[in-house]
């Protein structure tokens, strides 16, 4: 790929902050617009290769159960048979899934909601999986050995998903799963955005999360971290952005730069971030190119000091942003609570008792911070006005992403077979 110039760098600055300035028109119908499908939320529980679908609002209260993987003994073949393919299944189970294999990473429905799209790390594939059989209607094996995080595009269209063992992320057809495009990264692709008018993808690396070189003067062995943006019609990359740079800028030459989950404002001028090791997380100004706010948030006691403890280099893994822009909902993972915080002030709500929350996402109605606890196998409703917990529901072993999606009405779970 050529090389940038800075004049172009500089054109494509500005051409992004003029894109973020104002907000995007809804590439989709709205939920009470779509005939006959309800409006859920998918929890993919990584251990059990489940994912529970629960009310999107409310109680919360679970609806039905998909198994994700189906094929479970066909791919344990090809596993086995293959010494490559079993060492990096082996190096998974053991590493960054505590011992256990990782079935289900990510999820997201089909705009007619018949379908469930499913990222399995440990099968290094996605699978589109029939909602109505349990079936599974088309498998793309990722390049390299390990699936991670997946964005769906606005108009439900495309699905992209991070290749985190080739430093790749492959965009598909959500109906077909054939790829249109893919684009390289930085090490260990993590988490993909779409811009809302779908122009951009944005996609975080994070590096080596798996080994014990974890004090800060060692931070370079962690690989090359970076945010990557590319053009979503033609894949080609248009910025990098090393926050690095930005943190030695304002004098947080020790943080990481692993960017984690992050989440834009709703005007998407600003982005906000989490980083590998820090309680807390940081504000991008998007027009500026630079980190504009640091928010520190309190640390458990509880919690022990030795970085090599913490589960794959996060201390806080998981942010959302209730719709008008107000509040952030924090997941703090090894911290074991999550908080909402004013954006305004950064002053954070009340700590909410939470065992290892992994992921925080937005309620149907806007009106909640859901949480995924990990390491107590349910998901957690906080309310964003009042900083309080409201409801909790039991799911399956280990919970991790958890994402709006569809169903069709009336649906309570795969046809027995």
């Amino acid at each position: 790929m050529p090389a940038f110039t800075r004049r172009h760098l500089g054109a494509v600055a500005t051409a992004l902050a003029l894109t973020v300035a104002a907000p995007a028109a809804t590439a989709s119908a709205t939920p009470d617009a779509r005939a006959g499908l309800r409006e859920v939320m998918f929890v993919g529980n990584n251990w059990d290769g489940t994912a529970d679908v629960i009310r999107s609002t409310g109680d919360f209260a679970r609806i039905g159960r998909i198994d994700v993987v189906p094929d479970r003994a066909e791919r344990m073949a090809e596993i086995n048979a293959d010494p490559i393919k079993w060492i990096y299944f082996q190096a998974i189970r053991n590493g960054v899934g505590e011992g256990h294999d990782q079935l289900v990473d990510d999820m997201y429905s089909t705009p007619d909601g018949t379908s469930v799209v499913v990222s399995r790390p440990s099968f290094a594939d996605v699978v589109s999986i029939d909602l109505a059989t349990g079936d599974i209607e088309w498998r793309f094996p990722v390049s390299g050995y390990r699936s991670d995080h997946m964005a769906v595009s606005p108009d439900g269209t495309r699905v992209a998903v991070s290749a985190s063992t080739s430093n790749t992320v492959h965009v598909l057809d959500i109906e077909t799963g054939d790829q249109v495009g893919s684009f390289a990264t930085g090490d260990k692709p993590h988490e993909n955005i779409f811009t809302r008018d779908g122009k951009y993808i944005w996609n975080m690396s994070i590096g080596e999360v798996n080994t014990a070189l974890d004090a800060p003067w060692l931070d370079w062995t962690k690989g090359d971290r970076r945010i990557t943006i590319v053009d979503a019609r033609t894949y080609e990359r248009v910025k990098v952005v090393d926050m690095r740079e930005r943190l030695d800028a304002i004098g947080l030459g020790d943080h990481s730069d692993a960017v984690r989950p992050a989440v834009f404002s709703p005007d998407e001028s600003k982005l906000y971030f989490q980083v590998s090791f820090f309680n807390g997380f940081f504000e991008y100004d998007v027009a500026t190119d630079r980190i504009t706010r640091t928010k520190t948030l309190p640390k458990n006691p509880a919690t022990s000091e030795d970085r090599t403890t913490w589960v794959n280099d996060s201390r806080h893994h998981g942010l959302s942003m209730s719709p008008d822009g107000t509040k952030i909902c924090v997941a703090g993972t090894m911290d074991d609570y999550a908080t909402v915080v004013d954006r305004g002030t950064l002053q954070e709500g009340p700590l909410v008792s939470a065992a290892k929350p992994y992921w925080a996402t937005v309620s149907g109605d806007g009106t909640h911070c859901v949480v995924s606890e990990s390491g107590a196998d349910r998901v957690t409703a906080i309310d964003f006005a009042t900083g309080e917990k409201s409801a909790s529901v039991p799911v399956g072993d280990h919970p991790q992403r958890v994402r709006i999606g569809h169903v069709t009405a009336g649906w309570t779970g795969p046809s027995a077979r």
